[in-house]
């Protein structure tokens, strides 16, 4: 099973858990500018996907044997790249670079993991420098954590929301605010729920 790491052109990764994600991947998908960042970075793409825009005559010239142009404008560059990737073979995919700079592509970009998650069937997180965004399946999913992790519950289409292991009850939020702020008392906290949500959990407890 392919486990590939796509990498967006927003802020490059800078934490120790995202550099050594991106360190240890076997496969790693840019999303055209991203490119240029990566090879900077001293690592040369596997594949490099989307309309072309950002991508300069030097690049397109020297790896033009892994570039591939989706020009349909319909579904952005990270939804492009997804394709690529599960086209591949991916069936487990991790995001980097995939937030900062314009917050409506930071929040676009999040509120997609939900759509990979259902539309494509595959397992999707989005690490950031500060946590990790991770989709839940309806039903019981339990979660890894530590004592004081900070725990975001962002929902999507859960009429019910129950939770054990974290500091305050949850319930099917309205508003994508009222999830937020919540924290792990353990090792692993649980939740039973009846729809589609995203979870994000820190790196450093607070």
């Amino acid at each position: 099973m392919l486990e590939a790491v796509i990498l967006a052109n927003g802020n490059f990764p800078n934490s120790p858990e995202t550099l050594e994600t991106l360190s240890h991947a076997s496969y790693v998908c840019c999303c055209d500018g991203a490119a240029e960042k990566l090879i900077a970075y001293g690592r040369i793409p596997n594949a490099i996907v989307g309309d072309g825009d950002s991508l300069s005559e030097e690049i397109r010239k020297e790896y033009k044997d892994i570039i591939h142009i989706i020009k349909e404008q319909e579904f952005n560059d990270l939804t492009k790249a997804t394709r690529f990737c599960i086209s591949q073979g991916a069936k487990k995919i991790t995001y980097l670079g995939a937030t900062g700079q314009r917050e409506d592509h930071t929040l676009g970009n999040i509120s997609l993991l939900s759509f990979y998650h259902e539309e494509f069937g595959i397992e999707v997180s989005m690490l950031t420098d500060y946590g990790v965004f991770q989709t839940g399946n309806s039903g019981f999913t339990e979660f890894c954590s530590f004592p004081g992790q900070q725990i975001s519950i962002f929902n999507i289409s859960c009429s019910t929301i129950i939770s054990e292991g974290l500091r305050w009850q949850t319930y099917a939020y309205k508003q994508l605010w009222q999830g937020t702020l919540n924290e792990a008392t353990g090792h692993s906290f649980t939740l039973k729920t009846d729809g589609n949500y995203i979870v994000y959990s820190t790196y450093k407890a607070k």
